[in-house]
């Protein structure tokens, strides 16, 4: 089991800068892939950034890359999201997820086993 808790949310103004962070119950944050999904109001849950296992690929989707940076510190098995250049469409429910499969695709929610509870990140124009 692995329990997984977001941080860092809050309100900001459009253009600014915000950093989430998951802390995961885990010995080893380098034998698990993170990700980084959310969730606005009246809509699906949608894939923002993956850090791959061992490796630490990668992942982003179109919609922040170059704007978002996700990175792991294995010594404090935190996993962060660094949020550049905020826009209003980027208010959501932000939610980390960990999975120790191999294969992913990471794009996708069903292919995380564990969840954090969200934190909400609002931009205002």
């Amino acid at each position: 089991q692995v329990q997984l808790v977001e941080s860092g949310g809050g309100l900001a103004q459009a253009g600014a800068s915000l950093r989430l962070s998951c802390a995961a119950s885990v010995r080893t944050l380098s034998t698990i892939t993170m990700g980084w999904f959310r969730q606005a109001p009246g809509k699906e849950r949608e894939f923002v950034a993956a850090i791959t296992r061992n490796s630490g690929n990668t992942l982003y989707a179109d919609s922040v890359k170059g704007r978002f940076t996700i990175s792991r510190d294995n010594a404090k098995n935190t996993v962060y999201l660094q949020m550049n250049s905020l826009k209003p469409e980027d208010t959501a429910l932000y939610y980390c997820s960990a999975t120790r499969l191999f294969g992913g695709p990471y794009y996708r929610t069903d292919s995380y086993d564990y969840w954090g509870q969200g934190t909400q990140v609002t931009v205002s124009s």
